[in-house]
């Protein structure tokens, strides 16, 4: 039995050998330098081969079947080289991965057309831009509108270099992956193009954008999969339309993406955490509530228990609903508070208006927008506004170093994340600012403090002239 399953595993180790994929080359800069292969995961990548270049700059690497997409090859410069992991050998000659001009590839048909197009594309681009910027010329200037024939020979030279790349595109085997990653990644890279210099092509580059399947294994495998939901969310940002329609827009791209995602349940969490956390970042929230709605109300995936809490919030935590009540422990600190006796909990205090802001002192944002809360205070206790500062810091004497000096009520249980309060209120990231009501309603959930002046000026200064 033992001998039968000791030739069984051999058997599937030579077939293995067998299927491997060779990448081989000489370099001739890196001598006796180690060198990698990696690949991707979708936001990840991992190891998929490792050699070290001989005194003769030689090296031999190996793929397999399950590394099929895109990979990239390392030395010792960091600087990598891309190459397409299609089931074809591979074989490339050069100085150094560093200097890509130097790079030929002398073996495997997929990585040839890749490099023709990465060299050819940008060159055609930069032509694409210059004519764009005549063409304006001789549309708007008087000194050049009056004639005729330039205009319409830079409209027929555009319409060449167009139609000149789209034939390239065109004539790649349909079932080869170079035929799917290259228009993929000519529309990734194009985004900052269209938004500055082509507007014209906006609508449909985002139309593009939504018809992508980030359940295609084609694109997890690519080292597209982040640059796709980056680029595809920055040109709706840079679309020159109004923040309202924005927002629309990038509802429409949310649904449109969730239409797939929502029968893989490994995407769909992966590309959910990335992209809520992208809004965020970016203070699109609500691009980023929609998000979040979105992942929680189907039913057809489970999502992880830490991207739920950090979604819940928005649900949770949305405008018009009531915050949960505080109960302040004993490690409070109001130097500057003239309320009368020190409130034990959110609900005693007597304000009209009350902002509850989550920080530390360890987190960079927070000691820039905290300080400037404690600067506006005074404006803001005339428009019966009340703060309350709940620390998440861990040592006692950092954050009365840091609150101390603060005229709010600071309050702050040494449990980081794992504090109560926290965990009520369902922030994932500092500073987190809520302001609410009377009666605890949400009212506003600031960005930042400038958010918040705005608010005021236009809510309360203006609206009590």
């Amino acid at each position: 039995m033992k001998k039968t399953i000791s030739t069984l595993l051999l058997i599937l180790f030579y077939n293995a050998f067998l299927n491997a994929q060779s990448i081989t080359g000489n370099l001739t800069q890196l001598i006796n330098q180690p060198i990698k292969l990696e690949g991707f995961d979708g936001l990840k990548t991992y190891p998929i081969s490792s050699s070290t270049i001989d005194e003769k700059g030689n090296f031999k690497l190996t793929y397999s079947k399950v590394d099929y997409g895109v990979g990239y090859l390392m030395s010792a410069d960091e600087k990598p080289l891309f190459v397409i992991l299609s089931g074809e050998d591979i074989e490339l000659n050069g100085e150094a991965l560093s200097y890509s001009e130097s790079i030929k590839v002398t073996k495997g048909q997929e990585n040839q057309w890749f490099g023709q197009y990465a060299q050819e594309h940008p060159r055609r681009e930069q032509a694409l831009s210059a004519w764009v910027y005549l063409e304006k010329i001789y549309m708007l200037d008087s000194l050049f509108s009056v004639h005729d024939r330039p205009a319409t020979s830079i409209q027929t030279e555009k319409q060449r270099i167009k139609a000149e790349d789209a034939a390239f595109l065109a004539k790649l085997p349909k079932e080869r992956y170079v035929s799917w990653f290259l228009p993929t990644r000519k529309l990734v890279s194009s985004v900052s193009t269209v938004a500055q210099y082509r507007s014209e092509e906006i609508a449909a580059t985002i139309t593009a954008f939504r018809n992508l399947d980030y359940t295609d294994q084609r694109l997890y495998k690519s080292g597209l999969f982040k640059d796709a939901m980056e680029s595809h969310f920055w040109l709706l940002e840079n679309s020159g339309k109004p923040l309202d329609s924005v927002y629309i827009e990038m509802r429409h791209s949310i649904d449109a993406m969730m239409v797939k995602l929502v029968k893989d349940e490994q995407k769909l969490n992966e590309v959910s955490n990335y992209l809520f956390d992208l809004l965020e970042r970016h203070s699109l929230f609500q691009a980023s509530e929609h998000l979040a709605l979105a992942v929680l109300n189907q039913t057809s995936c489970t999502i992880a228990t830490d991207l739920a809490n950090k979604l819940e919030t928005y649900r949770a935590m949305k405008i018009g609903n009531i915050a949960p009540d505080l109960v302040f422990n004993k490690k409070i600190l109001a130097p500057g508070y003239v309320g009368g006796e020190i409130p034990k909990k959110l609900s005693e205090l007597k304000s009209k208006y009350t902002l509850v802001v989550f920080g530390a002192s360890w987190c960079p944002k927070c000691t820039e927008e905290i300080p400037l809360l404690a600067n506006n205070f005074a404006k803001w206790k005339q428009q019966d506004i009340e703060v309350v500062y709940v620390s998440l810091d861990v040592d006692e004497q950092q954050f009365k170093s840091f609150a101390g000096i603060f005229p709010f009520v600071s309050v702050c249980d040494y449990q980081k994340w794992d504090s109560q309060a926290v965990k009520s209120y369902y922030v994932f990231a500092t500073p987190t600012m809520y302001l609410l009501d009377d009666k605890r309603e949400i009212l506003l959930r600031p960005s930042s403090v400038g958010h918040l002046e705005a608010w005021v000026d236009q809510y309360l200064v203006q609206g009590n002239k």
